[in-house]
């Protein structure tokens, strides 16, 4: 490919690549691509999820492209006094599906695999081999990084995909189970702590321990442990462990996210995926949002390269300003400083009508919304939450518009 001019050339080819490439390709198949990762395969080692109802029909279309596990009963949060099954159905897809999906619909020489990009800029991309990738317009979907221009705290989480001799018994998934104790995933500091489950099949089942945590820091023996204790617990012990993912994803509360962009701006280089901002501030939900952003980059396809870059720099600085509630909601989780004040603001946040949070978890809440979640009377009062975020250096003035 050296040498050769191309249309696009997408940096990383986890969901938000892999999902901008598809969705080109579906609205001008004779496109040129290169979807360049620095990965042994697509995707990474992670599992994406949604609720029924998040997507637009065209983003149906497009997530209809790969194998997924679907469930349309429902699904249950559980907490120490309180559980409830909620009717919305739900969907997962794990990146290996992602990849395999992938790999059969886009031509094989788009696929660029263990390919490190090591300079980006408005013409093309040179790879760390020395090879340079001309391309009319350069989109940037490389992995979030830590940022002191952003404020916040940090999603935390180990799973594990178990293959049991019997029957589990699961009939829907498990979005919440907060009955566990509340324990950090590292030696120290507070976090609030839940167990996800989903039941891939009969034999099947996907547990996955997940912390809301002040640090990034991942205790990796402890959280086996307590996946271990989780599985005994009903009677999982002996399965077959098939697949693991681990990892952390950010939950930011505020920050100045003109001078984050400024700190990744590439001169005509076009950023979307998480490093461009475009993630859920308090859930860390990505799928929908990656979605949306597919189709609308696909839709504008015959920008140059400079005018793509503006038109994701536009599309981004609105999504930080429509998701400024989330991020509010997010310092008030973070200024509870005890575990089991965090459980309490969940809990009461799923004892809200169903339609509400399912617009909640599509980051569509609707101004009256907003009014019944604030009026749920969250057992931290907001002074107090600012009061220990000030303590902690986050002052509410850095949640500044984009």
């Amino acid at each position: 490919m050296n040498g050769r001019m191309i249309d696009v050339a997408i940096i990383g080819g986890g969901l938000a690549g892999g999902l901008i490439a598809l969705a080109l390709l579906r609205q001008r198949p004779e496109l040129r691509l290169a979807l360049i990762e620095s990965g042994e395969r697509l995707g990474g080692d992670h599992r994406w999820s949604w609720f029924a109802g998040d997507l637009s029909e065209e983003g149906d279309a497009l997530l209809d492209s790969f194998r997924q596990s679907t469930w349309d009963s429902g699904y249950d949060v559980r907490f120490p006094q309180y559980q409830r099954t909620l009717a919305t159905g739900y969907r997962s897809l794990s990146s290996a599906d992602f990849a395999v999906g992938l790999t059969r619909l886009l031509p094989p020489e788009a696929i660029r695999l263990k390919c490190c990009a090591s300079v980006l800029d408005a013409e093309g991309v040179t790879l760390a081999s020395g090879e340079r990738i001309p391309a009319r317009a350069v989109i940037d979907c490389r992995a979030f990084e830590p940022s002191p221009h952003l404020t916040g705290g940090w999603q935390v989480f180990m799973g594990r995909h178990v293959q049991l001799d019997q029957p589990h018994g699961i009939e829907r998934p498990v979005i919440m189970d907060a009955s566990v104790d509340q324990l950090a995933p590292s030696g120290g500091g507070n976090a609030y702590r839940f167990v996800y489950v989903l039941p891939l099949g009969a034999h099947d089942v996907f547990v996955e321990d997940t912390y809301y945590a002040d640090s990034p820091l991942i205790d990796r023996s402890a959280l086996s442990s307590r996946l271990d204790a989780y599985c005994r617990r009903y009677g999982w012990e002996h399965g077959r462990i098939v697949g693991n993912e681990a990892g952390v994803l950010p939950v930011i509360d505020g920050g100045n996210f003109r001078a984050y962009r400024d700190s990744h701006r590439i001169a005509g280089v076009a950023l979307a995926g998480a490093r461009g901002g475009f993630t859920h501030p308090l859930t860390s939900y990505t799928l929908p949002i990656a979605v949306d952003n597919a189709l609308a980059i696909a839709r504008e396809v015959d920008l140059t390269g400079a005018q793509l870059a503006a038109f994701s720099e536009a599309r981004a600085r609105q999504h930080w300003n429509r998701t400024r509630f989330y991020r509010r909601l997010a310092r008030m989780l973070f200024g509870a400083a005890e575990p089991a004040r965090r459980r309490d603001i969940f809990e009461n946040f799923y004892k809200l009508p169903e339609a509400l949070i399912e617009r909640f978890y599509a980051a569509r809440s609707t101004p009256l919304d907003r009014m019944r979640i604030m009026l749920g009377k969250p057992p931290v009062p907001i002074g107090r939450a600012i009061g220990a975020l000030a303590s902690r250096g986050r002052a509410l003035s850095q949640d500044a518009p984009a």
